[in-house]
Parts: C-alpha cells; sequence; structure tokens
C-alpha cells in the first residue's frame, strides 16, 4: 500500500476488470454502497473525442457512517461520497485507490470528526490491503 497526500492506493497484478470486480466486492464487505460511477475513458471519449486509459471513479458510501458525518456537520456532505479509483497503468495490470478521509476532513475545523474520520479511513486501508 502507498499513501499520498491525499490517499492511499496499490499496485495490483490482476486486470483492470478483476480489480474493478474485486474492489466493489471488498467495499460491499466493509458496509460500503457504490452510490455513483463515472466511467472516465467513455466520458472523455463521448465529450472530447479523446482516448483514455480505462479508469472508473466509484463513489462509496457507508450510510451509518454517512449519517453520523451530516450529524456533526451539515455541510460534510460536500466531501461525500468517497471516492474510490481503479484505472490501468501503463506499465500494465492495475491501480486501486481511494480517498484518505482523515485528511480530506482534516480540512474541515471540527474536532468531532476526527474519530469518524479514523474509522471511515481504516475501513478503506482494508479494503484496499485486501486487492
Amino acid at each position: 500500500m502507498k499513501e499520498t497526500g491525499y490517499g492511499i492506493s496499490k499496485k495490483l497484478s490482476i486486470s483492470y476488470d478483476e480489480a474493478e470486480k474485486k474492489v466493489r466486492e471488498k467495499l460491499k464487505e466493509q458496509g460500503f454502497g457504490v452510490l455513483t460511477e463515472i466511467d472516465v475513458k467513455r466520458t472523455v471519449k463521448e465529450k472530447l473525442n479523446a482516448d483514455f486509459r480505462r479508469y472508473v471513479i466509484l463513489g462509496a458510501c457507508n450510510p451509518p457512517f454517512a449519517h453520523q458525518a451530516l450529524s456533526l456537520e451539515t455541510e460534510i456532505g460536500l466531501m461525500m461520497p468517497c471516492n474510490v479509483i481503479v484505472y490501468e497503468p501503463d506499465d500494465g495490470g492495475s491501480v486501486v485507490a481511494a480517498i484518505d478521509p482523515a485528511k480530506a476532513m482534516g480540512a474541515v475545523k471540527n474536532d468531532a470528526l476526527r474519530p469518524l474520520a479514523a474509522s471511515v479511513r481504516a475501513k478503506l486501508v482494508a479494503v484496499i490491503n485486501a486487492m
């Protein structure tokens, strides 16, 4: 697993199709549903008539955590759902990555969100590690 200043990721030796299917399964196991899905390759082709690698953005939501966050900070919905991506890198295989909610929610000046962000992060780390 690799961490950036805003996310966590893992390079996989499995195909893009396998990675996308598996990440959906692992998200479900951790209590997340996929609320939104953006096929970036298709969207770029339709809107710009340009080619792009296979790349999907999944908007993942864990309802109990979402409810708790919204109860603590009404406008936290601006940072929801948690984005999880799967893409094909140039060197083959696939990459799966997720937003680091602890970093994202760090921009919000509400200390009550910190433990919740840490819990959501732990679940997303579990998803990435299970890949």
